[in-house]
């Protein structure tokens, strides 16, 4: 085989089979595939908001390699198959699949689609690729997010613009946990906020953040850390407007330090909430001493705002405030 992939198609072997088998396929494939390279897909199972991920050692195993199109030899392919008809013989093993790819640059073949799109209400997310003139009232995030999660596209992210919209006040301090790629940090700035903190325990999100800030020209606004919120993190203080757009489960975890970081006064927007676990969330924020002032919802993701009472002062609140 060729160092260097060689551009065209490949030809793609794959089978499934039982664990036991994984390891004898995978050295079956790899005397033939591309540098020999294997990729072997465990079934798993997982939340539909990604949490509790698992293993599903009850059904098969997903084994693939590749071939270039352009030196696969027929004999090849017929030695594999009867490879795994023997194999096939001793463990669970389906009937090998071929199947001809064409080569796609996939690390770049999603900027075709990411042009420009609505977030919330007003604010807008263009790629830095595309050209966009905003019109009057429109706010243009301007977002090349690289490995970190975020272009605005999912329910969750709309749902927390909507309410950062309608909520934030020209000259509040925001903090931002869970910041991903940056945009909602990046709105707040650009619709006025002062001051806008950002962690993310996730050092590529930080990184992410800390060039989009630069490239819409407010990263003297935005600072971004990585890290939590609570005691220890890079941010103290009170904020007027906390935004958390995470899982549920890290929500739940972090209920007494995100409503600990709203002012008298101010706002907490949780967001990332799938349905299922939205009770759960409001169990847990039910004696931090806020109110729920609004819930949204779109398709299965939850957003929920709230609110501390302006004479109510930030303490280890005791009483169950927020209606189940």
């Amino acid at each position: 085989m060729n160092a260097a992939a060689p551009s065209g198609e490949w030809i793609e072997l794959a089978v499934t089979c039982e664990a036991e088998a994984v390891e004898s396929v995978a050295e079956l494939f790899a005397r033939h595939g591309f540098n020999q390279g294997v990729v072997i897909e465990e079934p798993f199972t997982q939340d539909p908001d990604g949490d509790n991920f698992a293993v599903d050692p009850s059904r098969p195993v997903l084994v693939r390699t590749y071939l270039s199109a352009l030196d696969v030899k027929p004999e090849i392919v017929e030695d594999v198959e009867r490879g795994i008809w023997h194999l096939g013989q001793i463990r669970s093993i389906a009937p090998l699949q071929v199947t001809r790819r064409a080569e796609e640059d996939w690390a770049n073949a999603w900027k075709a689609h990411f042009r420009v799109h609505p977030v919330g209400r007003r604010v807008l997310v263009k790629a830095p690729w595309h050209d966009y003139a905003p019109a009057e009232g429109e706010t243009v995030v301007e977002l090349d997010p690289g490995m970190a999660f975020g272009t605005g596209t999912h329910p969750s992210t709309q749902l927390c613009m909507v309410a950062l919209e309608e909520t934030l006040r020209p000259g509040d301090r925001v903090l931002d946990v869970g910041v991903g790629s940056g945009i909602l940090s990046i709105a707040a700035a650009l619709l006025g906020a002062s001051t806008v903190d950002a962690v993310d325990i996730e050092p590529v999100a930080v990184r992410a953040t800390r060039e989009n800030a630069a490239r819409n020209g407010v990263a003297s606004i935005v600072r971004v850390e990585a890290g939590s919120v609570g005691e220890d993190q890079p941010f103290q203080g009170e904020y007027d407007l906390v935004v958390a757009n995470i899982i549920a489960r890290i929500l739940i975890d972090l209920a007494p330090a995100l409503a600990h970081a709203v002012i008298a006064g101010g706002t907490l927007i949780l967001g990332g909430i799938i349905d299922v676990k939205e009770q759960s969330v409001r169990d847990a924020f039910s004696a931090t001493g806020l109110t729920l002032s609004r819930r949204e919802q779109q398709e299965d993701w939850v957003a929920l705002v709230l609110h501390r009472p302006a004479s109510q002062p930030n303490a280890d609140e005791t009483a169950p405030i927020l209606p189940a």
